[in-house]
């Protein structure tokens, strides 16, 4: 196998990312935007080892799982990576690939739930990040291409709300009227840099990331948004001077409208900003919300720990079934949030947060609230990498008696529920390893996917354990 190598084959599976899977001999190729049962032409792009990564060149025989993608520039931008396949097939992908996990890297043979969808299969975010760079053809705005900061130009984008084209009409007015350079991130200069939008109830927060103090010609930036964006707006300003990959600096500066907006989930009412976490798909989120509630069962007995709780949302959903909810959050300024939406909400006497890193305060809170021989049920909302072992540690030693742990990465949620119910091991050096002739500490009651990001490889993912006493 040599590289610009073109071949044929019958594409035998898809991988994790949705690319079709073929073999050659010993090698295994991977090439995205190829089928199952689909006999294609490949060009071989990289060979490492017995590896091999290829580019779709033709389509010889098509799958019947087949679509025709509804984005003009799908497979160059790096959005989505699933749009060429039927929803229904999409859902089947994504239970297979945690199914997968389980079994590759928790050693565990399970049942996946059928996915649960949203009321949208398209335009569901709400949600927008649009970097800018600077081209012959002068500043542009739209998506990175898979694995790149190479900006691929957009007029609109099918997975984020109808919304988003008024954005991205208004600023490439903006760009073109007053000489607006995008920013070149090898000579670190440029006026925009990044331009975000956020979708509250039919308001907008849009925020400019620029790399100096002012904006360019800011009150025309101004009047162009007023007259092509039919919702409210509030419009931000964020200076980030560094040379960094994240996208906003520390300081924010209102320019226009309102500082914050209010929404309202399960009855309770919350407030976002410019800064505050939003799961992209309202419809999919409440639906998650309402499993996570039910699967613990509940009532005026039970001390609920919502462990990395953010902002407090599901905190405060939580105290209104519990006899008390507590927070766990390292950002203070989710802390002061979540503080300020518990009193909003009258739950001021039934909610303790708490800001510091979850490893060191969940054995002190769970510790407490066993001594006061309260139930104690537990709610682990981590960041991708998963938890941190001392967190399994504390929840192991604590006998917790039922657990809910919500993940937006297969992977790590397999690696961290092996943990859990002891089909994975510590060893003395923190190496993990599988641990052969287990007794289980915790049964699955139930793995159920949630299709927050339709038309991409992603999804979230409710897994519930109950202890085996």
């Amino acid at each position: 196998m040599e590289k610009n190598q073109e071949k044929e084959g019958v594409v035998l599976a898809l991988g994790m990312n949705g690319e079709g899977i073929l073999k050659d001999e010993d090698y295994t190729i991977f090439v995205p935007f190829a089928l199952p049962e689909e006999k294609i032409k490949y060009k071989v792009l990289k060979v490492s080892k017995k590896i091999v990564y290829g580019k779709l060149i033709e389509i010889i025989t098509p799958s019947n799982d087949r679509v025709k993608p509804l984005c003009p520039i799908f497979t160059k931008c790096g959005g989505c990576q699933l749009q060429h396949i039927n929803y229904k097939t999409q859902l089947k992908l994504k239970e297979n690939n945690i199914k997968t996990c389980f079994k590759k890297i928790a050693k565990l043979e399970v049942d996946i739930d059928n996915a649960v969808s949203g009321d949208n299969i398209f335009y569901y975010r709400n949600k927008l990040q649009l970097p800018v760079t600077h081209t012959e053809k002068g500043a542009i705005i739209g998506f990175y291409a898979e694995n790149s900061h190479r900006v691929i130009e957009v007029e609109e984008c099918l997975i984020n709300g109808k919304w988003s084209q008024e954005v991205i009409k208004s600023f490439k007015e903006y760009f073109r009227e007053c000489n607006i350079y995008g920013y070149n991130e090898l000579k670190h200069t440029g006026d925009i840099r990044e331009v975000t939008a956020k979708e509250i109830n039919s308001n907008l927060i849009i925020t400019v990331v620029t790399l100096k103090e002012n904006i360019k010609n800011k009150d025309k930036l101004i009047e162009i948004l007023e007259k092509n964006i039919s919702e409210k707006f509030s419009l931000f300003q964020n200076i980030n001077g560094k040379k960094t990959n994240v996208i906003y600096g520390e300081e924010f500066k209102l320019i226009k409208g309102e500082k914050e907006y209010f929404s309202n989930m399960q009855d309770i009412r919350y407030k976002i900003g410019v800064q505050s976490f939003m799961q992209v798909n309202p419809s999919v989120c409440k639906k998650l919300y309402q499993q996570v509630i039910l699967s613990l069962n509940l009532n005026e007995n039970v001390t609920v720990i919502d462990a990395y709780s953010g902002a407090g949302l599901m905190t405060a959903m939580l105290a209104k079934k519990a006899k008390k909810a507590i927070g766990i959050e390292i950002i203070k300024e989710a802390v002061d949030i979540a503080n300020e939406l518990a009193i909003d909400n009258g739950l001021g006497e039934k909610i303790m947060n708490f800001c510091g890193k979850c490893e060191e305060l969940l054995p002190k809170i769970i510790k407490a609230e066993k001594e006061k021989n309260n139930q104690v049920a537990v709610v682990l909302d981590p960041p991708r990498k998963g938890v941190d072992v001392k967190v399994i540690k504390a929840i192991l030693d604590s006998e917790i008696d039922k657990l809910v742990y919500v993940s937006c990465l297969p992977s790590s949620l397999a690696r961290d529920i092996g943990l859990l119910v002891g089909s994975l091991k510590i060893t003395d050096n923190g190496e993990i390893v599988d641990n052969q002739n287990y007794i289980p500490r915790y049964r699955i009651e139930f793995i159920k996917p949630f299709d927050m990001f339709p038309q991409t490889k992603h999804v979230e993912t409710l897994v519930c354990l109950v202890r085996i006493v």
